[in-house]
């Protein structure tokens, strides 16, 4: 059976596991949706709480600071529109979902669009979705290779190289990691810059350059489709992706099964001990003796009554004897 410190220690781990899985006051896309120049895109999002009181969209470029789109009244189903994006971003209302519309698209539009609310004068933002916006031809001579990877365990470290060769505007040149599929942001800012280097003398505006990325701990929430981008003339390229799947430890399942287990064991015991003592209590309270226990209180009660009797008896002939001392003297 589980001791009881283990049985509070698994239901206090059960409480942190829901508190973190609270329910957010918005929902909305997430990961990389891919467009190309000209075309139409729209994105959902969907407000959950009626605490909302209003709805904003904003748009961050890469590297950029978040900039605002639009911002509307909860029951009022007409968005502003700020300038910049008046003539080609339109909101729509339907019910609790929001989309956010954008035609005729441009390389400037590539970007993370988060849709946010405003909930008890604080702002709480959607997991956000990037948008990249492909140009029908490049003016970005590169390749972009990435390795495969083998499935990994919760647990386990993961390393991603990135090997780019690419000739850039102007010296201008950065490299991103994207995400598609996991459960957080798809822009992956690098640590601190990576590793370039001139290819030859005889083309020296053509760099090779590494990026690396390293996650100590993977968990489930790593799993999805890594990618290594390039930024440079206004455009953004991505390589192939890398797949990250996480499979869970086998001994880690046996742990929690058996703590379920027992657990349920616990619950079981206790529940059977409750039982018995509400059973007690309830027959005491409705009277309910057993023979051996009637006969006794038959017994007691008949004890008492012989004992009542016999003072009483006693009492009349103390009296007696008084009242003939008393009478003796008088005479």
């Amino acid at each position: 059976m589980m001791p009881f410190c283990a049985f509070l220690a698994l239901l206090y781990k059960i409480c942190q596991v829901l508190a973190a899985h609270k329910t957010s006051s918005v929902i909305q896309e997430s990961g990389i949706k891919i467009a190309k120049v000209g075309e139409n895109v729209t994105i959902t999002c969907i407000c959950q709480d009626d605490a909302v009181t209003f709805l904003s969209w904003y748009q961050q470029s890469l590297g950029g600071k978040p900039n605002i789109i639009s911002t509307r009244m909860k029951h009022n189903p007409e968005a502003d529109i700020y300038a910049q994006y008046k003539d080609r971003f339109k909101v729509l209302v339907e019910g609790k979902k929001e989309y956010l519309k954008i035609t005729n698209l441009s390389l400037s539009d590539s970007g993370t669009y988060y849709c946010g609310v405003l909930v008890f004068n604080a702002i709480e933002f959607g997991q956000g979705l990037f948008l990249h916006v492909k140009s029908p031809a490049t003016s970005i001579g590169s390749a972009i290779d990435q390795p495969t990877l083998k499935p990994l365990r919760l647990g386990d470290s993961l390393n991603l190289t990135c090997t780019v060769e690419a000739e850039p505007c102007a010296g201008e040149l950065n490299l991103y990691w994207f995400r598609h599929g996991a459960s957080q942001s798809a822009v992956m800012y690098p640590s601190e810059g990576h590793v370039c280097a001139d290819i030859s003398q005889e083309t020296p505006h053509r760099r090779n350059c590494t990026l690396n990325l390293a996650i100590k701990s993977v968990s489930s929430a790593d799993a999805g489709i890594y990618y290594c981008a390039l930024a440079s003339c206004g455009e953004i390229i991505f390589g192939n992706g890398t797949k990250v799947e996480i499979a869970g430890s086998p001994v880690l399942v046996y742990l929690l099964s058996a703590a379920l287990g027992g657990s349920f064991i616990v619950l079981f015991v206790l529940a059977f001990i409750m039982y018995k003592l509400r059973k007690n209590l309830c027959s005491v309270c409705k009277g309910e003796v057993s023979s051996q226990d009637a006969d006794s209180l038959h017994y007691a009660a008949l004890s008492l009554k012989r004992s009542s009797k016999q003072h009483r008896q006693e009492e009349n002939v103390d009296n007696i004897c008084v009242y003939s001392r008393v009478k003796s003297r008088k005479v």
